[in-house]
């Protein structure tokens, strides 16, 4: 606790440690003045050895307790101080929701475990880029579902995200659902710009809406959807259950990239085709130098004095040289 205490701790005028050259002059002058006045006096047998024992043991230390008040005073002199930085960021943010596919062809291994985690990868690092933004996270299949409303806790993003799995919610792929959902999210939203992060491997085979109904109503709430098609070209290994355990078998990418486009094209954003883990974590670069916020980052620096203790110290001391010179150590003549 000293340690940290003492690293913490900044001299605003250090030239004043210079003043503890004077301490070995003190030192040297006192040992000279006390071998002067040194009597040797022959002392009666009769005359207990202990009775001025104790007062000679403790004969140096009105000097010593002085020694230390002047270090002290020094310590004081050299303004000790805290400097407690900090950092404040203040601008428009941008409201995103990042829309993500979690079917199971998301467990397909074609990235690196899988693509479901390669996405969760990608989201936490795209989170921790946006200082001012407010994000939710909306994870769709054969239905969809709001795993984190829009938010600027990151903390609770992160653990959102990383607490989605595959087959939390009925199979299938609900473009049309998952993008409604998100829009849902935004639609009372006051910011100056809305987007949706959409990403799925997968072609349109359920949910309740159509994905181009859920497209115009995007349009209407002026949200712009950036779409991330994501597999490798022709076949990908995927795991499956069997009688026999888990069995890895290629399975044929099928992404409606056609819709994907049209998305992004009429609502202002774009669509991008993601092939492996490099590609993946390129576009969400790509997407974060796109929407950028207006941000304002102000430093603020906050000093603490802290040179009373060393004043106190230095009382305390003052006293106790006091208190042994002229009660305890005191000589009557």
């Amino acid at each position: 606790m000293i340690f940290d205490y003492l690293n913490n701790i900044e001299f605003t005028q250090p030239y004043f440690f210079g003043l503890f050259i004077l301490l070995p002059v003190l030192i040297i002058w006192y040992i000279k003045t006390h071998k002067t006045h040194s009597a040797t006096i022959q002392v009666s047998t009769t005359a207990a050895s202990g009775l001025s024992s104790f007062k000679t043991s403790l004969q140096h230390l009105p000097f010593i307790f002085r020694l230390l008040c002047i270090s002290a005073i020094i310590v004081a002199l050299a303004h000790p101080q805290t400097r407690d930085e900090q950092q404040k960021a203040e601008g428009e943010g941008i409201d995103i929701v990042l829309c993500i596919d979690v079917s199971g062809s998301m467990t397909a291994q074609d990235f690196t475990p899988n693509r479901l985690e390669a996405a969760k990868a990608v989201a936490i690092d795209f989170v921790n880029k946006r200082l001012t933004d407010r994000i939710g996270i909306v994870i769709f299949s054969g239905e969809s579902f709001t795993q984190c409303p829009v938010t600027t806790d990151h903390a609770v993003l992160i653990s959102a995200i990383q607490n989605i799995r595959n087959g939390l919610l009925e199979d299938g792929t609900a473009i049309g659902s998952g993008l409604s959902t998100s829009v849902d999210r935004l639609r009372a939203s006051t910011a100056k710009s809305k987007v949706v992060v959409l990403l799925t491997d997968g072609e349109n085979n359920g949910g309740l809406i159509d994905p181009k109904t859920a497209k115009e109503i995007a349009k209407a709430f002026g949200i712009k959807v950036y779409t991330i098609g994501v597999g490798t070209d022709g076949s990908a290994p995927q795991p499956e259950n069997t009688p026999l355990g888990v069995v890895v078998r290629p399975q044929k990418v099928s992404i409606d990239e056609k819709l994907l486009n049209e998305i992004a094209t009429e609502t202002g954003g774009k669509y991008f085709r993601a092939k492996d883990n490099e590609s993946l974590n390129s576009i969400y670069t790509t997407i974060d130098a796109l929407e950028k916020s207006k941000v304002e980052i102000t430093n603020s620096i906050h000093y603490q004095d802290k040179f009373f203790p060393c004043v106190a110290l230095a009382i305390l001391f003052l006293l106790l040289e006091v208190l042994l010179r002229y009660l305890l150590l005191r000589k009557f003549p």
